[in-house]
């Protein structure tokens, strides 16, 4: 890997982790491209960049995270599903985090859902996260537990969530991006701690990746979600819907030609 995949990787992370198009779905397909080794620092690259991008939120939306000490709660009560569900089933997730036939499917399934969605949950009554309680807050967890499965999109799983109990697309964002706060962040520092547990170092030089990944991932990350909110209360789901079966189909016809793509 050199510093133009890296731009390039945390280009992708930045425009794609709050949006519910998988950033799992255009890793494999930008890595392919670039024919960047699946090496272990590689792995460690494109999930500690994910530091970068929930700093974004935390930068946007400051003031929420000093609102009240419930927000906190909320977002433990929705975190708990994941670690639980993280650490019964640890081994089949790495099995499908290695299988991008997996992803594709994914990718296409929640793309229908997607094109049908603002249909199915068109009564919200609830316009602010904030305003949520903690049941609806643990059963947003229990959606975000799907996106487990490489390819569904923690963001698409998370926001569907919100919808479900009756928020607008707008409360059920924002909660979906301050939700991946302590989720990304737990996974950032797990993945550092195993890195360093099975005996591996970083480099001077990979750390300068680490550093301008994180970077450019925060600003792209920055942009996307203030564009992607507007997009969201002007237009709804049906456009990243489509968007996500072209990505799925392509992936499909890539394995179907041979090419050997790997999750990274």
């Amino acid at each position: 890997m050199n510093f133009l995949h890296a731009i390039i990787l945390a280009i992708i992370e930045g425009l794609t982790e709050f949006l519910p198009v998988s950033s799992t779905g255009h890793m494999i397909i930008g890595s392919s491209m670039m024919g960047i080794q699946s090496l272990e620092f590689v792995k460690l690259f494109t999930v500690a960049i994910q530091f970068g991008a929930i700093l974004s939120v935390v930068v946007l939306y400051f003031k929420r995270f000093f609102r009240s000490i419930d927000f906190y709660f909320k977002l433990l009560v929705a975190f708990i599903p994941a670690i639980i569900f993280g650490l019964l089933f640890k081994d089949l997730i790495d099995g499908f985090l290695e299988n991008p036939l997996v992803v594709a499917i994914s990718l296409v399934a929640g793309g229908i859902v997607l094109l049908f969605v603002d249909k199915w949950f068109g009564n919200a009554d609830t316009d602010d996260s904030d305003e949520i309680g903690y049941l609806t807050a643990l059963k947003i967890g229990f959606f975000q537990c799907i996106s487990m499965i490489p390819g569904v999109s923690r963001s698409a799983a998370t926001i569907i969530g919100g919808m479900s109990q009756k928020m607008t697309r707008k409360a059920a964002a924002e909660f979906s991006f301050f939700l991946a706060v302590p989720t990304m962040f737990g996974a950032t520092v797990k993945k550092i701690y195993d890195f360093y547990k099975d005996g591996y170092t970083i480099t001077n030089e990979e750390m300068q990746l680490l550093a301008v990944g994180n970077i450019v991932a925060f600003i792209v990350a920055m942009i996307a979600i203030k564009y992607f909110i507007t997009y969201l209360q002007k237009h709804g789901f049906r456009m990243f819907g489509w968007y996500r079966i072209v990505v799925g189909v392509i992936i499909l016809v890539l394995l179907l030609a041979g090419y050997d793509l790997k999750v990274i």
